[in-house]
């Protein structure tokens, strides 16, 4: 039965809207296949409607990335532009953020950010899915819910060694200071140092980590904004890139739809992962060179969108160079890449 049913996709011999071909598909499949079978044609049908519908996905970074730069009226101007692009393609919007999720949620609001569908916060340790709901909710976090096969997925990784645990193991490192509470997690352990320090440090903790045999890993980052050096400790593995690759297989989704944008180093890993990626002008320039020399070193072509324009301007401005979204015919492009590999 459900092979039946595969191929009748595949064929596209089944036309009906959406809700119904869901229905037709398993009123047939339940009598004579298993669970896994009936999963198996849900995933087929939602891939068969993607591609019909052409739909295709941004991934982006919030700040530095996504949320216009302070007193850059173009900034503005472009959020508006891309917001209402990816209304009128019935695009899928993603966020992935080192922020956590109560902050994403502020961003939103603050900058009146489009509504994503799926948000990937606390660098890569958390998953977020819209869910339908009233209108009358009055708040818009209370539209989303935590992945919890995701959650699941990352407890196996660390298995006993907890954040608490790690924690405890690393009090004897100086020249780190947690960060606030709110921006710790269960999967996720911050710290500030020195931004000079920053070497230094992270390998006098990889050593605690080698020495204790702790699952964990090491991200690190300069805020763009106030200097700060950011150490973040995750899951051994887990990064931006490993949260986006997982939600990208479970869906699914055809990598070559997704495109990410992004600004500093907790976007490298999703930026040399394959995607189409799209570098905007006010990221280090040191890191968009190693960026570009990795696609080069991969020999990977047309992957890499080096934008002149900052933030919001440089993610609309990718997103047209990729033919994700079309450019304004009455507003002739006045951007020009400075270098696409």
């Amino acid at each position: 039965m459900t092979w039946w049913i595969a191929h009748k996709i595949n064929q596209h011999q089944v036309k009906q809207p959406a809700c119904q071909l869901l229905s037709t598909v398993f009123k047939a499949a339940l009598p004579g296949t298993t669970h896994r079978g009936a999963v198996t044609c849900h995933r087929l049908i939602e891939k068969k409607m993607r591609k019909e519908n052409q739909l295709k996905i941004l991934a982006t970074d919030l700040d530095g990335t996504l949320i216009p730069l302070a007193d850059n009226p173009q900034n503005q101007r472009d959020l508006q532009t891309l917001k209402d692009a990816l209304r009128k393609n019935q695009s899928t919007m993603m966020f992935v953020t080192g922020r956590h999720f109560g902050s994403v949620i502020h961003a939103i609001e603050e900058f009146d950010l489009p509504i994503p569908e799926w948000i990937i916060c606390d660098v890569g340790t958390s998953i977020y899915k819209l869910k339908p709901a009233p209108e009358s909710l009055p708040e818009i976090g209370s539209h989303f819910e935590q992945t919890r096969d995701y959650a699941f997925y990352l407890r196996r990784l660390i298995g006993a060694y907890s954040a608490t645990i790690l924690r405890d193991e690393l009090t004897s490192v100086s020249g780190i200071r947690l960060q606030e509470e709110q921006k710790q997690g269960h999967f996720k352990l911050s710290y500030y140092a020195e931004a000079r320090e920053l070497d230094e440090l992270c390998s006098l903790i990889q050593t605690e980590l080698n020495r204790n045999k702790l699952p964990w890993s090491i991200i690190a980052s300069v805020d763009p904004f106030n200097g700060d050096g950011l150490i973040d400790l995750l899951p051994a593995g887990c990064s931006k890139a490993f949260a986006l690759d997982w939600l990208i297989r479970h869906l699914p989704l055809d990598e070559s739809d997704v495109v990410f944008a992004g600004d500093s180093g907790n976007d490298f890993a999703a930026m040399t992962s394959g995607l189409k990626s799209i570098v905007v002008a006010n990221a280090d320039r040191e890191f968009a060179k190693r960026v570009h020399d990795e696609h080069v070193r991969q020999g990977w072509k047309d992957r890499l969108f080096l934008a002149t324009d900052q933030a919001t301007s440089g993610v609309l401005q990718g997103c047209q160079q990729f033919g994700f979204l079309p450019r304004d015919s009455s507003n002739p492009p006045h951007r020009k890449a400075v270098g696409s590999n």
